[in-house]
């Protein structure tokens, strides 16, 4: 019988998995500099956290969560997003007592009709700022998502730009909203139409009822005083970042829990049907509607999968400093101790242990991508090595104690 992987998922090897590692390593490089600590939770949930702090009339809720019943008769959900487990954690732990800075990463799951940067299960790289209200927050937070894009080489990414306001702004702009729907109603779809009587801001998230919307009044047209403020606010800091943006009047974000700033990452160039990157906004009251004592919350999910996709593939970088060759097998183990003494130095070295012939061995240098080559034979007796680079093929011997220095220069 042949096996295969589950439909929407991905086996992701050696040399594509580089990339992978790539946007790891940088966004957790990115946020220690900016001051986020990591964050671990479960990869399942009590069904109840994500439909109550989600949305029950989210389509992530509706339709895409895999849930299950365990042996104990719970039922658990496969996390769709972290953000409520963050919070849920945080509550758990006792709240916060100032501002408090999560970082996270690692897979989610819906259940999507698969195709090109979007997945039954992804990954997403994500940051939390909780506890802080001022909208400098937010600004720090797109900050981060446009610098991580422009770090990983993602080209001429745009952030798009919206403010849904308060509850007391929302409610009165759900009134505005849902009477222009109903004067339209005949022209939605059936989803459109279930939609626009439980929660009409999720019609203008529809891409099927986007003609028919394009005119609908803007969330950000009926701010109050104080949204209205923070919002300037945000958008005075970013231009003063340098951080391109523009507003766009039909962008709410497909989850329930925003309130104030949202946003998305479009990176012009990137021409896929599912052409966010990543995105986020404020949730100023899920700690509450999760049980917690009142918190202010910004944070944003990065979506490595689309990001991979969107790069622009620079020249692949060497992935060893050295191969080691060993000239017979008598001189094996001589290598592997070479080998074990330029691991500890901090250098990234490999090893042929199959007796294989220096011509295989050097062909497995090429393969693995390494810079050099250090043969290992008859002069190791005197302490000295060979060492060939694999780029340009030029050839000396130098001796042993020299081999850390000669490999960091190169």
């Amino acid at each position: 019988m042949t096996y295969r992987a589950p439909k929407g998922t991905d086996d992701i090897l050696a040399p594509d998995s580089r990339l992978w590692l790539e946007a790891e390593r940088g966004f957790f490089d990115l946020a220690e500099r900016y001051g986020y600590d990591l964050v671990l939770t479960p990869l399942f949930e009590q069904t109840e956290l994500f439909a109550r702090g989600v949305g029950e009339s989210t389509e992530v809720v509706e339709k895409q969560m895999y849930s299950f019943t365990d042996k104990g008769g719970r039922s658990l959900t496969l996390r769709p997003e972290a953000t409520a487990s963050v919070v849920r954690a945080v509550i758990e732990a006792g709240g916060t007592t100032g501002p408090f800075k999560g970082v996270y990463w690692g897979p989610m799951f819906r259940y999507e009709r698969p195709q090109a940067g979007r997945r039954r299960q992804f990954m997403q790289g994500g940051v939390e700022y909780l506890g802080e209200a001022a909208p400098e927050a937010d600004i720090e937070v797109i900050d981060f998502g446009y610098r991580y894009l422009k770090n990983l080489n993602v080209p001429e990414v745009q952030v798009e730009l919206n403010s849904i306001g308060d509850a007391a702004d929302r409610t009165r702009y759900r009134e505005e909203l849902g009477s222009f729907l109903e004067s339209r109603s005949d022209r939605l779809s059936d989803q459109a139409r279930t939609r626009m009587k439980t929660n009409p801001l999720r019609v203008l998230d529809s891409k099927e009822d986007a003609e028919v919307v394009a005119d609908a009044p803007s969330p950000s047209d009926h701010l109050g005083a104080e949204a209205g403020a923070h919002f300037e606010t945000v958008r005075a800091g970013l231009e003063r970042l340098g951080i391109p943006y523009v507003i766009n009047p039909r962008l709410v974000r497909g989850l329930d829990y925003y309130n104030r700033t949202v946003w998305e990452y479009i990176p012009l160039r990137y021409g896929a049907a599912q052409n966010s990157v990543g995105g986020g906004g404020r949730y100023d009251g899920l700690f509450e509607l999760l049980g917690g004592r009142p918190t202010p919350a910004v944070g944003l999910a990065m979506g490595v999968d689309r990001i991979i996709l969107a790069m622009e593939k620079a020249e692949e970088e060497p992935a060893l400093d050295a191969f080691l060759v060993s000239a017979s097998p008598e001189h094996l183990t001589e290598a592997l101790a070479l080998a074990t003494r330029l691991r500890s130095d901090g250098l990234r070295v490999d090893l042929d242990v199959g007796g294989r012939s220096v011509k295989a061995q050097f062909r497995a240098a090429d393969r693995r991508r390494a810079r050099s080559a250090i043969v290992v034979g008859e002069e190791f007796a005197d302490r000295e090595v060979t060492v060939r680079d694999l780029a340009t093929g030029n050839q000396d011997t130098i001796p042993v104690e020299e081999i850390g220095p000669w490999l960091e220069q190169r």
